[in-house]
């Protein structure tokens, strides 16, 4: 049976845990080669392990993509090791600070731009270049339901994830055209060790819990299906679109 990405070589950045992983093992799956991403060596040579082991094929490159530099190397180096990019999943992402906007750090505000939003720029900046000497290529960018919405201590997070559609939206507009489609998904609150570092208690759990019609948080391989599905050919007419996977908590 054909896979939906055979030959395709697929990057995946904070790819060590959480989305990141749970796509790249999805990836993998499904035919891609994949090159793993993560400032964790250990986390991210850990999937690369489970891939290798699963009959699967798979690299670590380290790389901090809130550093321009950092990016260019990872995609230089993704080219000179696996010959091409076809495939670029920009997951990697930080919580950041939680104050309201007046207790906000100038540190914490920086640093979650820096990860969350510039990581995005950076990597779409060479990532295109690439996938332009081929003339095709497919490009998902992490934002979040926080990306269409408010939340009350979060606002370095929702202003970075707000603007992630917007640079999606806009490369979609410079980039279609070329063959290289550019899109966003969106996902509500997930279990995932991102989640865990923010030191939700359990009552905050169930308040999160409650903030979803579904009656559950998401796991991190229903984010994986959407993502490996807009990567793929069968969403050959989507490009810059915004795709929440959010168990209702938009339509509220």
């Amino acid at each position: 049976m054909e896979k939906l990405f055979d030959n395709s070589v697929a990057l995946v950045t904070g790819g060590g845990s959480g989305i990141g992983e749970a796509t790249a093992l999805m990836y993998a799956v499904q035919g891609a080669k994949v090159v793993v991403s993560d400032i964790n060596e250990t986390h991210g040579n850990s999937v690369v392990q489970k891939i290798n082991a699963g009959g699967g094929n798979a690299v670590f490159i380290y790389a901090d993509v809130s550093l321009p530099e950092d990016c260019r190397r990872l995609i230089d180096t993704t080219i000179r090791t696996c010959g091409r990019l076809d495939i670029a999943f920009n997951n990697a992402g930080i919580g950041g600070e939680i104050h309201p906007i007046a207790d906000m750090s100038l540190e914490g505000w920086n640093q979650i731009i820096a990860v969350n939003l510039s990581s995005v720029f950076y990597c779409m900046k060479y990532e295109i270049a690439a996938m332009l000497t081929r003339g095709k290529g497919v490009i998902v960018n992490m934002s979040s339901i926080l990306g269409a919405v408010g939340f009350p201590g979060s606002a370095g997070y929702v202003a970075a994830k707000h603007a992630v559609i917007g640079l999606t939206q806009t490369a979609a507009l410079e980039y279609s055209v070329k063959g290289i489609r550019v899109n966003a998904v969106g996902p509500a609150f997930i279990n995932t060790p991102l989640l865990s570092r923010a030191g939700i208690d359990d009552l905050g759990k169930k308040s999160l819990v409650q903030a979803h019609p579904i009656g559950r948080l998401g796991e991190p391989n229903e984010v994986a299906e959407l993502v490996c599905w807009l990567s793929s050919d069968k969403a050959s007419f989507a490009s810059g679109g915004y795709y929440p996977i959010d168990g209702g908590y938009l339509s509220q």
